[in-house]
């Protein structure tokens, strides 16, 4: 890999990628739904203060701006928790995916200030955190069956999204502290 291949898989995937090699233990979980606890507050603070021109900065070049990534994760996030009901209240459902390139252009993301998707995220996370804190350790190897990936864990699901968490706040933190926006 050359230095220019490096610094691109950093900055597109800052806290690396995601590794689903394994479930997570009893610890991690909790850890990982701390990560989801916290996530609102510090996506909050990182875009805090931002102008307009700084929330249409692309985290990388041919990346998503800093409003997409608002926008972006309670939109992803969202579909979790539906994935995590829906898996706990039937047998391994069948979902249906979205396009997420395509939903971060839509016509709200320009239109919708940050602060509506801060919002929708700190509500969002409240109830998805109220709801895996109350999971039980079966209930945690309940699956729903996505048309991709095949059948997915709710407890692989919890690391994927822990991770989602850190990857996309890191591209704003990163991007902060690169441009020197404080």
């Amino acid at each position: 890999m050359t230095v220019e291949t490096l610094d691109l898989e950093a900055l597109r995937y800052p806290v690396g990628r995601f590794d689903p090699s394994r479930a997570p233990t009893a610890e991690e979980r909790r850890a990982m739904i701390e990560t989801l606890a916290g996530l609102p507050a510090m996506f909050r603070a990182a875009v805090e203060g931002l102008s307009d021109a700084q929330l249409d900065t692309p985290y990388r070049e041919g990346g998503w701006t800093v409003r997409q990534l608002a926008h972006h994760v309670p939109d992803s996030h969202m579909n979790a928790y539906v994935r995590f009901k829906l898996a706990l209240t039937e047998d391994v459902p069948s979902i249906k995916t979205y396009d997420e390139a395509r939903w971060a252009e839509l016509p709200d993301v320009a239109a919708t200030p940050v602060e509506v998707s801060l919002t929708l995220l700190d509500a969002l996370h409240q109830r998805w955190v109220a709801l895996l804190s109350a999971l039980s350790n079966e209930q945690w190897s309940r699956a729903f069956r996505h048309p991709d990936w095949g059948e997915l864990r709710l407890d692989g699901t919890l690391a994927l999204y822990d991770w989602h968490s850190r990857h996309h706040l890191a591209h704003v933190t990163r991007l902060r502290e690169r441009m020197g926006w404080g």
